[in-house]
């Protein structure tokens, strides 16, 4: 392989993410707002144009052939100026189990619609008690013909308001082991017999939903792999939700955005802040921010080069989860308790200002130990895999 020169390469992708990344959304991530679906599609349709809209994905499918490197300098200088993550139910999550389980007809249909931004994807895991036991999921899908037809409900669905399709586990047979009674259907959130319906969240911001299935009929060409081993599929998913390169990009944004918190509050006149610790603690989120890049890169190769995995999923997981939290409390000690009072429940197309925007923040992320399987969980992985537990 030829070398690459990543010095020009870095220089190439700053003055991309100086030029073509609007204004008005790097400005919605250096305040530290929520990134919505109108910022999120107006980047990737800008990738796209690049060629640049899916940099893990294999060249044969839109990909860039970008190295595990390459890869981690592009986070690291979009980071660095305020643009936005690469949104991942598409690109990191749906995207690559397409690509590894998918037919020809689904790779040709569905992949240059997620890379151009036309398809938001959610995804239909979690059911009311269906989290951490996953496999005990109980929506049903039974075949009619050419079509399955779908009854139950998801719940904690990310983005579901704004998806137009979702990628969803469903039971197909109640005979066999539960994992195997378990198959993957891709469905259009557009088809009758859907319902959304929003689960507000302390933080204020609208993010998750319920969704409720009620005699949805599915075409049979929209199964993922074959009928009863969708549990192959959500394995293959859940490694690469649990390596998760976009959350490692969301976490240097954080972290930038934080350190300004910190900067102003430094400025402030008559500040009586004890700066000196917010800015250890940052130094020490900043240390643990780049294991997590080291680590992500260790965990890609492995990926890359089909070697076992362990640990490494589980272990990044945590370490994300737990910087963030850390992040958005040294924030919120950085803008002080008189922010308080001017918290309001606000959404996303309802910025907030000052403090309260980081009040926001520091709600969102306590639900990091808890979303894509709870710290307790990872542990447990952890230990089995470690001390044969």
């Amino acid at each position: 392989m030829q070398d690459i020169d990543l010095d020009a390469f870095r220089r190439e992708l700053e003055a991309f993410a100086r030029d073509a990344c609007p204004p008005e959304i790097r400005a919605v991530v250096a305040a530290g707002q929520k990134v919505t679906k109108r910022e999120y599609q107006r980047w990737q349709e800008i990738l796209h144009s690049k060629g640049w809209g899916a940099p893990a994905w294999p060249e044969e499918f839109g990909g860039t052939g970008w190295t595990v490197r390459q890869r981690q300098v592009f986070e690291e200088v979009m980071a660095e100026n305020d643009c936005p993550p690469l949104y991942h139910h598409g690109l990191g999550h749906i995207g690559p189990v397409i690509i590894r389980f998918g037919t020809p007809e689904q790779k040709a249909r569905l992949l240059p619609r997620i890379l151009d931004g036309s398809d938001w994807w959610c995804q239909g895991y979690s059911e009311p008690g269906s989290g951490s036991d996953l496999a005990s999921l109980q929506t049903s899908a039974r075949r009619d013909g050419d079509h399955y037809v779908v009854n139950g409900q998801k719940i904690w669905t990310s983005h579901a308001h704004e998806a137009n399709m979702i990628y969803m586990l469903v039971r197909t047979s109640k005979e066999a082991r539960k994992q195997e009674g378990i198959s993957l259907l891709l469905v259009s959130m557009a088809t009758p017999g859907i319902t959304v319906r929003p689960i507000r969240t302390i933080d204020g911001w609208h993010h998750l939903n319920e969704v409720f299935f009620d005699e949805v009929r599915v075409p049979v060409d929209n199964l993922v792999g074959e009928e009863g081993k969708g549990w192959t599929c959500a394995k293959f998913l859940l490694e690469r939700e649990r390596l998760p390169a976009a959350n490692i990009a969301r976490l240097e944004l954080v972290r930038r955005q934080v350190t300004r918190v910190v900067e102003e509050a430094a400025s402030a006149p008559g500040s009586q802040r004890d700066l000196g610790s917010l800015r250890y603690r940052l130094l020490l989120c900043e240390a643990d921010t780049k294991g997590a890049r080291v680590m992500m890169a260790n965990a890609t190769d492995d990926l890359i080069n089909q070697r076992p995995l362990g640990v490494q999923p589980s272990a990044i997981k945590m370490l994300v989860a737990d910087v963030a939290q850390r992040l958005t409390t040294i924030a919120l000690d950085a803008v002080g308790p008189d922010a308080a009072h001017r918290f309001q429940l606000r959404d996303a197309e309802e910025p907030g200002t000052d403090g309260a925007t980081w009040i926001q923040n520091y709600m969102f992320t306590r639900a990091r130990t808890i979303a894509g399987g709870t710290s307790e969980v990872q542990r447990n992985v952890i230990a089995n895999e470690l001390l044969g537990a």
